[in-house]
């Protein structure tokens, strides 16, 4: 639920947020490969508005848009080679939108948990936390550095590093749904779950790793359609968008 401040204008409901964007988000109206610059900026524009708000945001990027490990392990290559393709896949889209945000006067911090000194620094929690502090925009890199893992779970296991307050899963889509929307026309979108819930239901959100790393946490998922306007600002403002993942959940 938002908050008023005393002028009357709504204040955010969390203070430090964890964004997870997939490498796909920045394919815009691509079809299949590649980095489209003019989502990139929106995307950064987007975060900007939440940042202006005071707002601590750190963003974990995927690398679909390049490169997908299982997929790559699915045509024959080594799982573990494909994985780390993956992981720095995700460091190219990390530098684009680090270029995007730092155009609109925003500073930014790549953190990497690959060592690549030349472009990023080493992702350390304590260090990451200093930025947020500072207003500086973290985006953090390269997965968590192992292969066998997903940019989903980082979000989650960084959202615990970091003591956000919220995990933000920016998708294509406004919420998790009792079926595939795109396939099924009579699917409806589900508001509030519980874990256990979306566990039990095999519901899509992420993956069971990633879910139980915020279960165990405490650390609450909203997903929500990245491509609506302001969705990003909306959701931080509490507004009843999109579908939240807690411990307590309703089923609907």
């Amino acid at each position: 639920m938002s908050r008023e401040t005393a002028s009357g204008e709504t204040s955010p409901v969390y203070s430090r947020v964890i964004l997870k964007l997939s490498g796909e988000a920045l394919l815009g109206h691509q079809s299949t490969f590649g980095i489209d610059h003019g989502t990139v900026r929106h995307i950064a524009e987007e975060i900007g508005k939440v940042h202006a708000r005071g707002v601590e945001i750190a963003v974990v990027v995927g690398g679909g848009n390049i490169v997908r490990g299982m997929e790559a392990s699915s045509h024959g290559l080594d799982r573990v080679a494909a994985d780390y393709m993956g992981m720095l896949a995700t460091v190219i889209n990390a530098l684009a939108l680090r270029d995007a945000l730092e155009r609109l006067d925003i500073q930014t911090r790549v953190q990497s948990a690959i060592a690549m000194q030349q472009v990023a620094e080493p992702f350390i929690p304590r260090r990451a936390i200093r930025h947020l502090e500072k207003g500086r925009v973290v985006i953090l890199a390269a997965g968590t550095g192992n292969p066998f893992f997903t940019t989903d779970t980082t979000a989650a296991l960084r959202a615990a590093e970091i003591g956000a307050d919220v995990l933000l899963k920016a998708t294509k889509v406004d919420g998790i749904y009792t079926a595939d929307p795109v396939k099924d026309p009579t699917a409806t979108r589900l508001h509030h779950l519980s874990y256990m819930e979306v566990l039990n239901r095999g519901l899509e959100v992420m993956d069971n790793t990633a879910l139980t790393l915020c279960m165990d946490n405490g650390t609450p998922i909203i997903v929500f359609d990245l491509l609506a306007e302001g969705s990003i600002e909306r959701v931080v403002l509490g507004e009843d968008i999109g579908t939240r993942v807690d411990a307590h959940g309703n089923g609907a």
